[in-house]
């Protein structure tokens, strides 16, 4: 019987979902998988880009770990794709790859100001919030007004975090570094600016609900932002999530503001102007004008320019993905060119081999979830690719364990992952918290190996 050598770069959902589904595919080979990651631990964005006040959400990991605890999958933590290993490794080892690798870069957002110090991506603050190991355990939180940019879910991480009590955050699995930080930041007010109207928002009813569940943080909204067009009207009554959000909203224009130590202000019809700076150099307010519904779903500029002072800046208008060494990319749309998954050469022809899923496929929308439909999609076109899949020259399971071993890399498996998880579940353990996350990449690697 035929057997499939596969190689997945990226241990993330999408990655994790693709191996699950071409092992529960019907097909007429053997399949053998290797994930590789360049972290140590799996699940990508669910451990180092969903907020730790979100158990909900981390919930998802407990399916992601049944997927890799089954045994039939290999993990190989602690390696860089580029240059711990290859495209032309995985072509003497493998038959095919999947690249599931991501997108973790702020978008950009071409505004006067916006590289201002001061001014920061959200993508950056989530990594350090969340404990990634190849960020700096400090972060500069200075500011008592901050501007967020955008409205989407990742927007509203930003601001509650920034708006929380840090030690409200202290039985989630917040590193401790970042609680220090937390607790000393001298902020008051949040100011979370979106470029259309409130009906039109990105983010999801539960993550506006949360928001208002804050302690001592009162929530601030502007009548002029609900003085709904016909579209608006339109949405409230035919999409449920819609209909929570304009809910969510009308209660919190009726709360009493003023009592609260912290607020969190939405501002909506506000496009981004331009990031001012002051005589110090650093960001010192932040201008917008203000926009109208335009009828077509859309909206138009109304000349009318406002301005906020603030001292920091957070752009949180969508992440980006990375090029990967030897393989094609759009620069435009920040994704692997592909055909469905299959990816595509410079010229548009089927690149053999060679696939993408998940958001290096299709960029960052949809929620977690759409992940599993873009796998299957993927895993369809390989199955039926037999034909072009690569002959690897080194094809057995040792090879590439070897490979590594022979460079030096001091890769990380599933039983160290097991390893990291309970020694961090440990470290949480005498302080009533669901675990403390291991930062530095050394002591995580120095835990999973043992």
């Amino acid at each position: 019987m035929t057997k499939l050598r596969l190689a997945i770069v990226g241990a993330g959902p999408a990655g994790i979902y693709a191996a699950d589904i071409l092992l529960k595919h019907e097909r007429s080979f053997d399949v053998s998988i290797d994930l590789f990651d360049q972290l140590p631990a799996p699940y990508g964005l669910v451990r180092y880009g969903v907020a730790p006040d979100h158990p909900r959400i981390k919930g998802i990991i407990t399916a992601l770990r049944e997927v890799l605890d089954r045994g039939d999958i290999r993990m190989f933590g602690n390696v860089r794709f580029g240059t711990d290993i290859t495209l032309d490794d995985l072509k003497r080892h493998y038959n095919a790859v999947i690249f599931s690798t991501g997108a973790v870069r702020d978008a950009d957002l071409d505004i006067p100001g916006i590289d201002l110090p001061g001014s920061y991506g959200a993508a950056d603050f989530v990594s350090w919030y969340d404990g990634h190991p190849d960020y700096p355990r400090e972060w500069p939180l200075e500011a008592q007004s901050v501007a967020v940019l955008g409205n989407g879910n990742v927007a509203l991480d930003v601001a509650r975090i920034l708006a929380k009590h840090a030690d409200d955050l202290l039985p989630t699995e917040i590193p401790a570094n970042v609680y220090q930080v937390l607790k000393v930041s001298p902020v008051t007010d949040v100011h979370v600016f979106g470029r259309r109207g409130p009906m039109q928002v990105k983010f999801t009813p539960l993550e506006l609900r949360e928001l208002g569940e804050l302690r001592d943080v009162d929530m601030i909204v502007h009548d002029e932002d609900f003085d709904y067009d016909e579209a608006s009207r339109n949405a409230i009554a035919t999409n449920k999530q819609v209909f929570v959000i304009d809910k969510v909203l009308t209660q919190w224009r009726e709360r009493p503001v003023g009592a609260a130590s912290r607020r969190l202000h939405l501002h909506f019809y506000a496009k981004p102007v331009e990031v001012v700076a002051g005589p110090d150099g650093r960001v010192a307010s932040f201008r917008y004008e203000r926009t109208e519904p335009d009828g077509a779903g859309g909206v138009r500029g109304t000349g009318e320019l406002r301005s906020v002072d603030v001292q920091a800046v957070y752009r949180a208008v969508g992440y980006f993905g990375s090029p990967l060494d030897g393989i094609p990319f759009d620069d435009k749309r920040g994704v692997i060119p592909n055909h469905e998954g299959q990816v595509l050469t410079d010229g548009d022809e089927v690149m053999p081999g060679v696939y993408a899923t998940g958001w290096i496929k299709r960029g960052p929308v949809g929620l977690i979830g759409h992940t599993k439909s873009d796998a299957m999609e993927t895993v369809g076109h390989l199955v039926n690719d037999q034909a072009s899949w690569w002959s690897p020259a080194a094809p057995e399971e040792s090879a590439v364990v070897e490979l590594l071993e022979s460079r030096g890399i001091e890769y990380t498996d599933l039983d160290g992952w097991h390893r990291l998880d309970e020694h961090e579940i440990a470290l949480g353990e005498p302080e009533g918290r669901a675990r403390i996350k291991v930062v530095p990449r050394d002591e995580m690697v120095r835990v999973a190996r043992g």
